[in-house]
């Protein structure tokens, strides 16, 4: 990971993009301190409705009361 300091990375941002967007991350720094990091953001994984419709299933007794011996631990 390479180091730039704050002056440098203002003068030639865009090229630091360029290489971020290929995958490289840039540490920017303040006086030799890094105080940032420049990285590529994370692209959302396009979802599709329905896809999971198979691993899921939904038992017919899913909201009956539960039995007394669990609804103990959740009365006051």
């Amino acid at each position: 990971m390479d180091q730039v300091n704050i002056n440098a990375a203002k003068t030639h941002l865009s090229r630091l993009i360029a290489r971020v967007e290929k995958g490289e991350q840039i540490l920017i720094a303040k006086a030799g301190k890094p105080v940032a990091r420049l990285v590529p953001v994370r692209r959302a994984m396009r979802r599709t409705p329905g896809t999971g419709r198979q691993s899921l299933t939904i038992r017919d007794d899913f909201d009956d009361p539960l039995p007394p011996e669990i609804m103990k631990y959740f009365e006051l």
